[in-house]
């Protein structure tokens, strides 16, 4: 499976998860199709590195519990986004499977890091730091920047970071571009000038 990172740059790791149902001709691919998609997705987050898998049969129902997490978490983001009350038990379920520890460590070149680490013994507590970030967007993050894409058969999210604050697309060479194309089609459907 190509990297669901490669694609796509929404500029956060939640929004990135939430977008791993992607458009493909015409249609929603769901990337999460197996438990080794899932851990593909976490490593190229960045998130791996942090979970110390225990026990066997850690991944069974991984690519189901993350499913579950991301459609748990796109209803929050909808609901903030909406300037609804939030169901926050939807995000504690995952949380609250959780624990963590920190330890302080130097890097090469002298600089101190703290080092959080996730003890997982199964499906739902290897998805706990993707739930912390969800929690942390949710609680900090300024929805009136998170954006979902203006074409109407993108579900793709994205944080705007531009200096404008006005982007509108997912990606301006994909929906953008499409979109338009599609408005120029429409005036001069309009305009009489194509027949």
């Amino acid at each position: 499976m190509a990297s669901p990172l490669a694609s796509v740059r929404a500029q956060d790791a939640v929004l990135e998860f939430l977008n791993t149902v992607v458009p493909r001709n015409g249609q929603l691919l769901d990337l999460f199709q197996s438990d080794s998609d899932v851990l593909a997705w976490l490593e190229g987050a960045g998130l791996l590195d942090m979970i110390e898998m225990r026990g066997d049969g850690l991944y069974c129902d991984l690519a189901l519990e993350a499913r579950q997490l991301r459609e748990d978490v796109r209803q929050l983001v909808l609901q903030k986004k909406l300037g609804q009350c939030v169901d926050a038990e939807l995000l504690n379920r995952v949380l609250s499977a959780g624990s963590y520890q920190i330890e302080l460590a130097e890097d090469g070149e002298g600089n101190l890091n703290a080092l959080y680490r996730f003890p997982a013994q199964s499906a739902m507590q290897v998805l706990v730091p993707v739930a912390i970030a969800a929690a942390q967007l949710l609680a900090r993050g300024d929805f009136l920047l998170i954006r979902q894409c203006e074409s109407p058969d993108c579900p793709l999210w994205f944080y705007d970071r531009t200096k404008s604050h006005r982007r509108r697309w997912c990606n301006m060479t994909i929906c953008g571009n499409r979109q338009k194309a599609a408005r120029f089609r429409t005036r001069l459907l309009c305009g009489g000038l194509v027949e």
